[in-house]
C-alpha cells in the first residue's frame, strides 16, 4: 500500500512507504512476505493498448551507495503493452525488442521488463487476459544509467495503467525490485527514481521506505553524461567493493551523504557537487577499473563542473553544472580525457533532471 506523507519539517520531503498493516479496504489483500498488496477482485483493462516511458537514472550519486539516485530527462526506454487474445490468460509475452536491446532474451522470466510486468500482474491478480509486450531500448546496456531499471519501470507502469492505475508508487518499485534482484542485485537506487522521478532516498528496504527529495523548481541543474566504449558489468563492479571499511571512512561518507541530501533540498549545487565527488568507499575501488576515469574526473572539475563521479556501477561518468552550454564544454573536456588517459572513445550528452518519472505516453481506449 502506498502512503504519502508530507514532512512537517520540510515541504520538499515526501515519504512513500510500503505498509505491513492490514488494509482497511476489503478489496485488497496484503502480501506480508513481499510487503506489497494483491487485489482480490481482478480489475478489467481500461485500455486495449498503452505505451509508457521510463527515464535513465544516476545511482549512488557518490557517497549514496544503494540508497540515493535520481532520474535524468530525455533518455530512457519505452514499453508498448496490449491485451492479446493469442496470449494465455494471466501471462505476458514479449513480442519485440528494438533499439539497444536487440540481443536481450525475449523470455519474460529472464527479461527485466517481463519480470516486472509479471510481478504487477500478480499484484493485480490478472487471470482473464493475456498481454503482449514490446520493448524499445533507448539506453545502452551496462552503461551505468539504469538500463535494466528503465525497462522494469516502464513495464510496471504500463501494466498498472492498462488496468486503471490501482497500484501506488511503492508497489511498482517493489515490482521493479523483483526484476532488479534477478539481473543486478536487490537495490532500488535506479528503479525508484525511474518510477517516481527526481531524487529519491531509500531509507529502508525491509519494509520498503522511500523518501522523495524535491530539487527546487527555480534552480537549474544539468547532468553531463559521458559514456565510454567500455563494458563495466555490474557484477564485476560489485565484486570490487571492500568487505570492510574504517570508522573514519564510514563517518566521512555519512557526512557527505547528509550534505548531499541537504544540498538537493536547498538547490545548492556547490555543496551538491562537493559531496558528489567525495566518496571514499566505493569510487576509489571502481575508478581504477574504468580506464581514464580519474583523469576524466579531474578534467571535469578543471572545466568548471561542481562535481563529478561514476554513474551507478559505471562506466558512464557524470558531472553536474547549472548551465547547459557550460555542460557541453565540460563534456567535451571529459571526452578528450577518456581518449587521452584511457584510450577510450566516448560520447557525451547534457540532460536535465527528470521530475516526473515513468509515465503513460499514449493509450487506446477499449
Amino acid at each position: 500500500m502506498a502512503i504519502f506523507c508530507q514532512s512537517p519539517l520540510n515541504l520538499n520531503l515526501n515519504l512513500i512507504t510500503s505498509s505491513r498493516k492490514p488494509n482497511p479496504n476489503p478489496s485488497f489483500r496484503l502480501n506480508l512476505s513481499a510487503h506489497s498488496r494483491t487485489l482480490v477482485t481482478e480489475p478489467p483493462p481500461v485500455f486495449t493498448c498503452v505505451k509508457s516511458f521510463a527515464p535513465a537514472t544516476v545511482a549512488n550519486l557518490g557517497p549514496g551507495f544503494d540508497f540515493l539516485g535520481c532520474a535524468v530527462d530525455g533518455i530512457g526506454d519505452y514499453v508498448t503493452l496490449r491485451v492479446d487474445p493469442d496470449v494465455y490468460p494471466g501471462e505476458v509475452s514479449i513480442s519485440d525488442i528494438s533499439g539497444a536491446g536487440k540481443k536481450l532474451n525475449k523470455n519474460p522470466l529472464w527479461n527485466c521488463a517481463g519480470i516486472a510486468a509479471i510481478s504487477v500482474m500478480k499484484m493485480l491478480n490478472i487471470r482473464s487476459v493475456g498481454l503482449s509486450l514490446s520493448l524499445q531500448k533507448g539506453l545502452p546496456l551496462g552503461s551505468g544509467l539504469g538500463s535494466s531499471a528503465a525497462s522494469a519501470a516502464a513495464a510496471a507502469v504500463a501494466v498498472n495503467e492498462l488496468f486503471g492505475r490501482p497500484l501506488g508508487a511503492s508497489d511498482l518499485v517493489l515490482a521493479g525490485l523483483e526484476s532488479e534482484s534477478k539481473v543486478s542485485g536487490y537495490h532500488a537506487d535506479n528503479v525508484a527514481p525511474a518510477i517516481m522521478g527526481g531524487f529519491v532516498l531509500i531509507r529502508s528496504y525491509d519494509p520498503l521506505e522511500l523518501i522523495q527529495l524535491k530539487f527546487p523548481h527555480e534552480k537549474e541543474l544539468f547532468f553531463v553524461l559521458v559514456n565510454p566504449e567500455f563494458e563495466a558489468p555490474t557484477k564485476k563492479m560489485r565484486e570490487a567493493l571492500p568487505q570492510q571499511i574504517t570508522m573514519s571512512h564510514h563517518v566521512w561518507n555519512c557526512s557527505q551523504a547528509g550534505a548531499l541530501v541537504a544540498a538537493v533540498l536547498q538547490g545548492d549545487l556547490s555543496v551538491l557537487g562537493k559531496a558528489l565527488s567525495s566518496d571514499k568507499i566505493v569510487e576509489p575501488r571502481r575508478a581504477p577499473l574504468i580506464p581514464g576515469m580519474e583523469g576524466v574526473k579531474k578534467a571535469a572539475m578543471e572545466a568548471g563542473a561542481f562535481g563529478c563521479t561514476i554513474s551507478g556501477a559505471g562506466p558512464t561518468a557524470v558531472a553536474v553544472t547549472d548551465n547547459e552550454e557550460k555542460g557541453r564544454e565540460i563534456g567535451q573536456r571529459m571526452v578528450e580525457a577518456f581518449l587521452k588517459e584511457g584510450n577510450l572513445k566516448s560520447s557525451t550528452m547534457v540532460k536535465k533532471l527528470d521530475r516526473v518519472g515513468a509515465r503513460l505516453v499514449s493509450s487506446d481506449p477499449r
